[in-house]
């Protein structure tokens, strides 16, 4: 799951160490033969972005992307729980999950940030790694194809991670194109039976005794206008 690891990093804030790491991404990137052909040239053009790109124009072209709806928040509980109060008590069960790991978090950023998710996921077992992405599998796909519609170069990070769990690639045109940024998340799109969210995850739906774990809660669909 090293490949989770590069994914973390490319998701994260652009900064002059991540236009230094690029040519050892971009080497073991397209070494990975788990990421399909177009995801591999998909995620070179990404690298020549942010090698060729001035900085303060890909940091500003990042918070556009990511930090200015809830429609391609990289925060996936923003996804689930919207600003209830039920997101608090997530973020404090996915803390305790890290802390219970021995994971710790570098920075402020909160604990529910997909590369933060990505770089904890990247020290876990192999398949405790795939439960957690086939969780929130429905989520990486609306985000990807989200951007994958506005011509973003970051969808071929999404495109990966479908790719490492084995799913069908994103499809261009399903997502609101002409006003992503303005999409939210009703709760009538929401099932309420929940998805686990950790190792202890029941198996195949199944109900059994177990500590603290997360739950993401699956959409039935995405709206389309």
């Amino acid at each position: 799951m090293n490949t989770l690891k590069l994914l973390s990093v490319l998701l994260g804030y652009p900064s002059a160490e991540l236009v230094a790491a690029i040519p050892e991404l971009a080497r073991r990137l397209g070494e990975d033969e788990a990421l399909q052909p177009d995801t591999r040239d998909a995620l070179a053009g990404l690298l020549v972005e942010l090698e060729r790109e001035d900085l303060l124009d890909l940091q500003e072209r990042y918070v556009a992307q990511f930090d200015t709806g809830r429609a391609t928040s990289l925060h996936l509980f923003e996804h689930v729980h919207g600003d209830s109060r039920d997101r608090g008590q997530a973020m404090v069960g996915l803390m305790s999950l890290y802390h219970r790991a021995g994971f710790v978090l570098a920075t402020s950023e909160l604990p529910d940030f997909l590369p933060a998710v990505l770089e904890y996921l990247s020290t876990r077992p192999t398949q405790e790694a795939r439960d957690v992405l086939d969780d929130c599998a429905h989520i990486l796909r609306a985000v990807g194809e989200r951007l994958l519609d506005h011509r973003s170069p970051y969808a071929a990070v999404f495109s990966a991670l479908l790719d490492l769990q084995g799913e069908p690639p994103l499809i261009a045109g399903r997502s609101d194109a002409d006003d992503c940024h303005s999409l939210g998340f009703s709760d009538n799109d929401w099932q309420e039976t929940p998805v686990e969210f950790g190792p202890d995850a029941a198996m195949h739906g199944a109900q059994q005794s177990r500590g603290e774990f997360i739950r993401f809660v699956p959409r039935q669909h995405i709206s389309r206008s």
